[in-house]
């Protein structure tokens, strides 16, 4: 904790870190408003750490577009008169989603 001098301390996980800063500085007389917490990671575990994040980003953009193309075949597939159990066989969704889906 360079921001305060004497305050040493150490954790075993990062969600720890910041109850255990605001308690240490308690036995200091010092208020802590905030805690950020910098990890210090190899440039190879950051760049997988990237890749990870873009990719997981990439995941949920696909997601929702998935789910809104899947809203709207199912809208356009009832609409022209299928049947759940028809629009079922077609998409692989089952009749529950497909009736939540239409409403």
């Amino acid at each position: 904790m360079p921001e305060i001098p004497g305050l040493f301390t150490q954790v075993r996980r990062l969600d720890q870190v910041a109850a255990t800063v605001k308690d240490a500085a308690a036995t200091l007389n010092v208020k802590v408003n905030g805690v950020k917490v910098t990890p210090k990671l190899s440039e190879q575990d950051e760049l997988m750490l990237q890749r990870m994040l873009d990719a997981k980003s990439a995941a949920i953009k696909t997601q929702q577009e998935a789910s809104m193309l899947m809203r709207e075949t199912v809208r356009i597939l009832r609409n022209q008169g299928l049947t759940v159990r028809d629009v079922v066989e077609l998409t692989g969704v089952t009749p529950q989603r497909i009736s939540s889906l239409k409403a």
